[in-house]
């Protein structure tokens, strides 16, 4: 098990420090000259040497006393110079000297080729032409942004951070839920829960960008109209406790509890509960649907990963039937970090907890492991880069850090610092670019981890495929 109980007593407002106001910033990133264009600059002058001071290293002195020398020693002897011996002087000066006439030397000389290089490489060119090196993408090292978000539940269990595709953060405190819009940065209280009901264990926004999903630690689960800040519904009796993750596939919320039920519900009709998944014995931490909306993992505090087939789910499961596609059990800790990844529809990311601190990868098709990777801390959440193959991981003690790798060697990329406490949630912007990550320090950071959203290509004229396409002109 990994240590995430939370007191059930939430602050209140009036608790709660005049100078903590949630989702306020608490200091932007400190201004960086870039360190590239200067060293760049520096390298330059010291390769180029100055364009008004000669460079005395790539000078040779006895040549230049040669040249300074040598036409008062052709004035003494031109008399006696028959043409014969005039055109074997000059043949000679052409071969040895290379024609060099200038005396002073402005550019450092280049540096020596390798034996063998100018072979090499002109056989290399002729066989076929190099493709240029793709430019090394800059990660930032500090977060672009930090908002204070005071009341954090630090729970490992819970996932209180989801960013949808409108845009907009929702970000669970407490008892409060806010949404925080990234495009201008403003925030919103979208709901405060009853003490009773509270706090919010988890939240999810559907796909639509506008409709929202907030799970309660009373086992209740709200359905919310962002846009106009209505309730729509509220779901009860899915589960005997708290609602720690939520997944969306479509129109349908899957729910998992601490009571181990995993639950399909279709939100658009009255009896909302039509298929439930059966596996864990404790407390359902992780949910993620794939890509296709066919298969869903899910993680435990038992230890135990499922992969589970969304035709083999049945809303009255017999007594022992087994619904799972694949029981995983190699982690040692509890699982809640999945993630799938974009560029292979069947391929998963696990992250154990502290006992286990192991990123794993599966092929869900065989149930295969594919790798396995110890990184040394507790692995709180995952998020595959959609552009690239890389992998982001938050952590725990000790360093408290997101890591990118490089997929699938495995190589670490950059390991980005700042946080107090462990990163217990990460989301990712619609683009793909920024991550957010909260952690129980109680602040919000951005990163822009993956690099800039790339520019879209010029969509190509379609030819017309009218009747008369094949005549250039009518006779």
């Amino acid at each position: 098990m990994d240590a995430g109980s939370f007191s059930s007593s939430i602050p209140s407002e009036k608790a709660r420090p005049a100078s903590r106001h949630p989702l306020r910033e608490v200091g932007s990133r400190p201004y960086m000259p870039s360190l590239r264009s200067s060293s760049k600059d520096f390298s330059s002058r010291q390769s180029g040497g100055d364009r008004f001071i000669p460079d005395r290293s790539a000078m040779d002195f006895d040549m230049a006393y040669y040249l300074l020398t040598e036409t008062r020693k052709e004035k003494e002897s031109a008399a006696a110079a028959s043409p014969s011996k005039e055109t074997y002087r000059r043949l000679l000066a052409e071969n040895l000297l290379n024609n060099r006439t200038r005396i002073l030397a402005f550019k450092s000389k280049p540096p020596a080729p390798a034996e063998g290089f100018l072979q090499e490489a002109h056989s290399n060119v002729s066989s076929h032409q190099a493709k240029p090196a793709k430019p090394r993408r800059y990660i930032p090292q500090s977060a672009e942004r930090t908002l204070d978000a005071p009341d954090l539940v630090d729970d490992y269990y819970l996932n209180l951070l989801d960013w949808g595709s409108s845009n907009v953060l929702s970000i669970a405190l407490g008892n409060t839920v806010y949404l925080w819009d990234a495009s201008d940065g403003s925030t919103s209280e979208l709901v405060t829960v009853d003490e009773d009901v509270g706090p919010v264990t988890s939240v999810s926004w559907a796909p639509d960008g506008r409709h929202i999903a907030v799970g309660l630690n009373s086992s209740d689960i709200q359905l919310w109209d962002s846009s106009s800040s209505n309730l729509l519904r509220t779901l009860r009796g899915v589960h005997g406790s708290r609602v720690g993750s939520l997944a969306w596939n479509n129109n349908i919320l899957t729910t998992g509890g601490m009571d181990g039920k995993i639950v399909n519900n279709d939100v658009r009709i009255r009896s909302h509960i039509v298929q439930t998944y059966r596996g864990h014995q404790q407390e359902v931490c992780g949910l993620k649907w794939s890509g296709s909306g066919q298969q869903l993992a899910s993680g435990g505090n038992d230890n135990l990963l499922h992969i589970w087939d969304l035709s083999m789910a049945s809303s009255n499961p017999s007594p022992g039937q087994n619904q799972w596609l694949h029981r995983l059990e190699d982690h040692m800790a509890a699982v809640k970090a999945l993630a799938w990844c974009p560029f292979q529809s069947n391929l998963l990311a696990s992250g154990g907890g502290g006992g286990d601190r192991c990123i794993k990868f599966w092929n869900t098709h065989t149930g295969a492991r594919l790798n396995s990777v110890d990184t040394g801390s507790q692995v709180c959440s995952l998020l595959w880069n959609k552009n690239e193959r890389e992998l982001l991981s938050s952590h725990g003690f000790t360093q408290n850090q997101l890591t990118l790798w490089k997929y699938p060697s495995m190589v670490k990329i950059a390991e980005l610092t700042g946080h107090t406490s462990r990163v217990l949630f990460m989301a990712q912007s619609p683009d793909g670019c920024t991550v957010a990550s909260m952690a129980g320090d109680e602040t919000l950071r951005f990163w822009n981890v993956f690099g800039t959203p790339e520019a879209p290509k010029p969509t190509a004229k379609t030819a017309s495929t009218g009747p008369f396409t094949s005549f250039n002109h009518i006779r």
